[in-house]
């Protein structure tokens, strides 16, 4: 008798090369060459040991990424945030303690407050490592209880992927037409040359339009996502229109477009507001569509992070800047790189007992209220620790660990972190399938994984205008789901406990 040893399919073989391929790769230059170059080419001179961790933290985030992109599948809400963590938590410190050139914004910070700032990252990016692993073991409790076995858990996952939440047509359409309305508006008040002057000038004009902060950002919010959030939405909408219209529709996105990148250009936007709308775009233009791209569009972006990010600063003031201080220099003394020395700050903050329980969290829920109705309105975070620690620049960073501590301690980051990692992945499984087909999760993984960025930079107060304004254009745009759930066939005398969540569509797969 003659046995057959199964063998797998070439094209499967090819596949599962081309990941450990791209895996071997990111891992050995984001792991390992970029780490090693840092300890070669930034001598230490003794500050403190905590450079170690932060390089640990570099290695271990730089190997996470790496398994997202050789993976190919857009996890973009866990990529951001590791993407942060790498540069901001990881190489940045590593590179200002290891040469004691720390951010000239956040001087005085004694050394002996390195190692537990370290530890409280590490801690942090523990928590949410294990939020996200707990979700995990759930979606896959959930399937295992999907009785009828893996065929019928594989019925349920495809129905699922074919209920997407859709978006509005005509909803969409008026989202645009409002969009081009209150950019115009927002012109008029601002000038067309402020537009295209550099950053700190048309920050002047906006300060000059709206001087209340709550209101300025509100209005600047309300210029750029109602045609953002249009835009996706109205490429939704054309994926699922006959040929003869999807040309029209087209004519409406790029003149959509066109006013957009008016309002938010290279030379007088912030860099992250920047980032964020370029990269939507192009998940709009199909970025994320099939492994090869999800896995360039994720380089991509490391590589903007790390080498255009600086770059972009040059229009700050209105003499041009292009000169740049090397590779590993430009993080020396660089105040946009001050997270991790105002993590610092902030347990400083909790150890001399300065903590009042939520307070800061309630500024942030309330950020639309004008101070001249609430006087006593909190501060935003980073000008709360700047003024606590006689800082004369208060427009400093506030990261996510910094927001938890001011607002409850050590307990409340552990807390944070958890559900910030199990939110994620619960998030980004909802952004799987809908990448592939017409779904309104498409419009949210487009925009929020990398605005995620300023949210975890902080203050949270500074963005949370921003997240309300587009929260509300989506919810504008969203299709309400008519259908009623999909049940699968459930065996006489067993009951179907829970629904398996939604898995990534075969276009999105090798």
């Amino acid at each position: 008798m003659t046995i057959r040893v199964p063998t797998r399919a070439p094209a499967a073989t090819a596949a599962g090369g081309l990941r450990y391929l791209w895996f071997a790769v990111s891992a050995f230059a984001l792991s390992a060459f970029v780490p090693l170059l840092l300890l070669a080419q930034v001598e230490n001179v003794g500050r403190s040991a905590a450079w170690i961790i932060t390089l640990a933290i570099a290695v271990w985030t730089g190997l996470r990424m790496s398994a997202i992109i050789a993976a190919g599948r857009p996890m973009l809400f866990d990529f951001f945030f590791l993407m942060f963590c790498y540069v901001f938590m990881g190489l940045a410190p590593t590179v200002q303690i290891r040469s004691d050139l720390i951010s000239t914004t956040t001087k005085g910070i004694d050394s002996g407050f390195d190692v537990p700032t370290a530890i409280l990252v590490v801690t942090g990016i523990a928590c949410y490592e294990i939020g996200r692993l707990v979700r995990h073991l759930r979606e896959r409790a959930s399937l295992g209880r999907a009785h009828g076995g893996a065929a019928e858990a594989t019925a349920i996952r495809r129905a699922r992927d074919r209920q997407l939440t859709k978006v509005s047509r005509v909803r969409s359409f008026l989202l645009i037409g409002f969009g081009i309305a209150f950019s115009a508006y927002f012109i008029s008040k601002t000038g067309i040359g402020s537009l295209f002057a550099s950053r700190d000038q048309a920050f002047a004009a906006r300060s000059a339009a709206w001087p209340d902060p709550a209101i300025r950002s509100v209005m600047y919010s309300l210029a750029i996502y109602p045609l953002l959030v249009g835009i996706g939405a109205i490429t939704q909408v054309r994926k699922g229109v006959r040929r003869g219209l999807s040309g029209w529709y087209l004519v409406v996105i790029l003149a959509a477009v066109l006013v957009l990148l008016t309002i938010i250009n290279p030379i007088s936007s912030a860099r992250y507001s920047l980032g964020t709308v370029l990269f939507a775009l192009a998940i709009y233009a199909g970025a994320m569509l099939t492994a090869r791209r999800v896995r360039v569009t994720l380089v991509a972006a490391i590589a903007g992070l790390i080498f255009v990010f600086p770059l972009a600063d040059a229009f700050r003031s209105p003499t041009v800047n292009l000169v740049r201080a090397g590779f590993f220099g430009e993080y020396k003394s660089n105040p946009d790189y001050d997270a991790f020395w105002q993590i610092a700050n902030a347990y400083s903050f909790v150890l001399d007992g300065l903590v009042h329980v939520g307070q800061q969290a309630l500024g942030s829920l309330f950020f639309w209220v004008p101070r001249a109705v609430w006087p006593d309105k909190p501060l935003d975070t980073s000008i709360l620790l700047a003024n606590y620690r006689g800082y004369s620049f208060t427009n400093l960073s506030a990261p996510l660990w910094a927001e938890f501590l001011v607002n409850g301690g050590i307990p409340l980051l552990i807390i944070g972190f958890l559900l910030t990692g199990y939110l994620l992945r619960l998030m980004d499984m909802r952004l799987l399938p809908a990448f592939g087909g017409a779904g309104y999760w498409a419009i949210v993984g487009a925009i929020f994984p990398v605005y995620m960025t300023i949210l975890l930079r902080g203050s949270l107060l500074q963005a949370t205008g921003a997240v309300a304004v587009a929260l509300a254009c989506l919810l504008i745009v969203r299709k309400p789901q008519r259908s009623s759930p999909v049940r699968a066939p459930v065996m006489p005398g067993r009951r179907l406990r829970d629904d398996p969540l939604p898995q990534p569509s075969q276009s999105v797969r090798d």
